[in-house]
């Protein structure tokens, strides 16, 4: 049989009979686990009570306090942590005085809100057109009449800190990888280990760097969002056409008139798309770092979150949302300029620029000089009305919703979620670890189950056992129904060009949101309990999973499609038989992408009742004694993702090869 034969025939019959026996084995090790369950449970199940403390918790306990009493002593803090604090401190504070707090001895900060919007006016036309700068006129002078100006301008002023330290570092190693493959080698693994992390993880080993306050959520901000803007500028680069580049070279330019005549010019649509992703990352993670004190917005969410003041949240998350709306379309249309310029004659648009530039310092010195233009006005308010409405709609949905909410999250809750947990958290952890390398290993192979060796054991060693378990169960349960409800929308969208063109601008905005901002709804719905946690994990996670087998789905070769077509093939045959089969890789890569999107998002469930790692991350910010224990539970975070990860990644290879690095 020749080589074009096999390849139309299929996969030859030992690699055919692998790929079957795979999910018989799996199902093989689980059957294994249920029956270990049923005889050994509550056996070695490594329990700790929730006020105990590890000796490894003591000892990080004793390492903060170490750190703490050679802040000013040691040579590394006084010379390089302490004056990399006081850098970030410095920027950090002159933004907050330009814009949100008192300076200068005035009672007002630099630019008042008419300068403010007249800035991000002329911001949003010269880079995008007036539909932009509309939207960006109505969100920003919607922070004032919310009641949150001060707050929206502190969380604007640690973003931008955190997006100009990120670019300005970012990009310059985004170029070095795009020209070099051996740098690119090496920095794609750290890139991959930074996206992978939850949010949370960030936090605490900067706290103990550099202490709580806005320099460390600034810092913990930048190192959060730097990962998409070298990875598109190393992208933007890598992908110009050889022949471009060959044609410079054959002209006698240098690496230098190469990099700046042909590269960077090539490659700055995506740079751009970089940018808008760095920005998107950074609003996100500085609404987060409000739990290390850092002023804004977040710290609003956080406050009516932790007393389940679901008005007040509703009002800041929706400050939040505008803004991340506004700072996103703003990048996007900059993108859209630099791919297919305006018409307009460039006379023209620099008459208008210099016009509408020269009314816009008017606007900034009348808001430095007059006070009215500098305090926003509070003579009408909406944020009261706002939290008032959202609040009364929380009692309405938890009272007269009841009989809809109830029953679902009860059956979501008693028959997935505790049967999964007693099952992780009941079994010995030998066993439970004997079956995730087991699975990894038939997945994954051979050094997916290495790295789920070292992972569990390090699990052990974090002292916190129970707890991962039950956000591994929560994590795992999220992420089934993420793949349901993707699988469900996905093929929808794949199938009818009408459904994609409806619902992707609806995945496209959600994907915009900060995690802080999922919580609120669902905790009006179903109130702090670890269903919620997982209801808004599904949401946060589901249009990245929905998009990829959406696309995957659409990939299908049209021929393929005619050919089941003519055969008889009925509408479910098709998607059973056909399209599915021929997206395995899409489906693995959401499956992938939905587990580390999910765990990220029950992470933050711990500020509304999902315990369990989460809440051991944020009593250790709340209560000093427990800081150990909150690091070691950062730790074990990082260690799930870490896990998962590579089990999803090499199942995701092994049935058909995706890239390792895929962005996200």
């Amino acid at each position: 049989m020749s080589a074009t034969t096999t390849a139309v025939a299929g996969p030859p019959p030992v690699a055919l009979r692998r790929r079957l026996n795979r999910p018989f084995a799996v199902g093989v090790v689980l059957a294994v686990w249920l029956v270990g369950w049923a005889l050994l449970r509550g056996r070695d199940t490594l329990d700790l009570s929730p006020a105990s403390l590890t000796p490894l918790h003591r000892w990080l306990n004793d390492v903060n306090d170490a750190v703490g009493a050679s802040r000013t002593s040691s040579p590394v803090f006084r010379y390089v942590v302490n004056e990399l604090r006081a850098a970030i401190d410095t920027l950090v504070v002159f933004l907050q005085g330009l814009i949100a707090e008192p300076s200068y001895g005035r009672p007002v900060p630099v630019l008042g809100w008419l300068g403010v919007i007249a800035v991000v006016a002329y911001a949003a036309w010269a880079l995008g057109n007036w539909r932009v700068t509309v939207l960006a006129v109505g969100g920003f002078t919607l922070f004032g009449l919310q009641g949150l100006w001060q707050e929206s301008m502190h969380t604007l002023a640690l973003t931008l800190s955190a997006v100009g330290v990120s670019l300005l570092v970012g990009i310059p190693l985004g170029i070095w990888a795009g020209l070099s493959d051996r740098f690119h080698r090496l920095i794609t693994p750290v890139l991959d280990f930074m996206q992978t992390m939850p949010t949370f993880v960030y936090l605490a080993p900067l706290t103990l760097l550099f202490m709580i306050g806005p320099a460390s959520a600034t810092i913990a901000t930048l190192v959060y969002a730097m990962p998409p803007a070298i990875r598109l500028t190393a992208h933007g680069i890598r992908t110009v056409p050889p022949a471009a580049l060959e044609a410079t070279e054959s002209l006698g330019a240098t690496r230098r008139q190469a990099l700046t005549t042909v590269l960077l010019p090539l490659a700055k649509r995506t740079i751009v798309l970089g940018v808008n992703q760095t920005i998107m990352a950074a609003l996100s993670m500085a609404t987060i770092a409000a739990l290390i004190d850092a002023p804004g917005l977040g710290k609003t969410v956080i406050k009516a979150l932790q007393t389940l003041d679901v008005g007040t949240a509703f009002n800041a998350g929706l400050a939040i949302v505008v803004m991340a709306v506004v700072l996103d379309r703003v990048t996007t249309a900059a993108g859209v300029r630099v791919q297919h310029p305006p018409r307009r004659r460039p006379g023209v648009r620099r008459l208008l620029l210099g016009g509408f530039g020269v009314a816009t310092l008017v606007c900034c010195y009348l808001s430095y000089t007059y006070v009215w233009a500098a305090e926003f006005p509070t003579g009408v308010a909406l944020g009261p009305e706002l939290s008032r409405a959202a609040a009364s709609v929380t009692t309405w949905a938890q009272d007269d919703l009841s009989g809809v909410t109830r029953p679902f999250k009860d059956v979501i809750t008693v028959a997935l979620l505790n049967p999964f947990q007693t099952l992780l958290t009941g079994s010995p952890w030998w066993l439970v670890a004997a079956v995730v390398v087991g699975i990894a290993a038939l997945l994954g192979g051979v050094r997916v189950a290495l790295v789920a060796t070292v992972c569990v054991a390090a699990l052990v060693g974090t002292g916190l056992w129970r707890d991962s378990m039950t956000t591994l169960a929560m994590t795992i349960v999220a992420t089934v129904l993420v793949m349901a409800l993707g699988l469900v929308v996905g093929v929808w969208m794949g199938r009818s060009p009408r459904a994609d063109r409806v619902i992707r601008p609806v995945l496209d905005a959600a994907q915009t949101m900060p995690a802080f901002v999922y919580l609120i709804p669902f905790l009006a719905l179903f109130a702090a309990s670890r269903f919620t946690a997982i209801a808004a994990g599904v949401v946060f996670a589901a249009p990245v999973a929905i998009k990829i087998i959406a696309d995957g789905i659409r990939a299908v070769p049209a021929a393929t499609v005619e050919a089941a077509t003519a055969a008889g093939s009925s509408s479910w045959q098709m998607i059973t038989k056909v399209q599915l089969p021929m997206a395995r890789q899409s489906l693995t890569l959401a499956a992938n992408q939905g587990l580390i999107y999910v765990l990220s998002m029950v992470v933050v469930g711990g500020l509304v009742g999902a315990g369990a790692l989460g809440y051991d991350v944020v009593a250790g910010f709340s209560q000093g004694e427990l800081y150990g224990k909150g690091l070691a539970a950062g730790v074990a975070i990082v260690l799930l993702g870490i896990m998962l990860d590579r089990i999803a990644r090499g199942a995701a290879q092994r049935s058909g090869g995706v890239p390792v690095g895929t962005p996200r």
